[in-house]
């Protein structure tokens, strides 16, 4: 079974904390690839700081959850944007593969990488023949 076996897509609104009230989410672009001793989790999250970012794994879901953290100059004015400065929302669902205590992260240049280690019993393994 691969490491993530679905996507567990945001809703319109997320719950923001108060009583009824919602935020709109985004989903970011993200990538992952798999190497003989991890997964790698590539996400792309413009304008996002590191105080911004918030990763929890539990229960099997992995989560990133972000926000932009650009300001505009005082009296610039935007004539076009291509980007969304709303939240970013991305769950993914992952199987016993991963080795939770050994999850690493960097963000960089508003590119986040996360290294997800296999378990021991995930890696694979050569067997001699006798």
């Amino acid at each position: 079974m691969s490491l993530f076996n679905s996507l567990i897509r945001p809703s319109n609104g997320t719950p923001a904390g108060a009583e009824g009230e919602t935020r709109e989410t985004r989903r970011p672009h993200y990538e992952i690839r798999e190497t003989e001793g991890s997964y790698i989790v590539t996400a792309y999250l413009p304008g996002v700081a590191r105080d911004g970012l918030e990763i929890v794994d539990e229960e099997g879901k992995l989560r990133i959850t972000g926000k932009c953290a650009h300001k505009l100059p005082e009296g610039s004015v935007t004539l076009h944007r291509e980007s969304s400065e709303a939240p970013f929302d991305l769950v993914l669902e992952h199987d016993s593969t991963v080795d939770t205590g050994k999850i690493e992260a960097e963000l960089k240049d508003g590119v986040l990488r996360l290294s997800l280690a296999k378990s021991e019993a995930a890696k694979p393994r050569k067997i001699t023949v006798s």
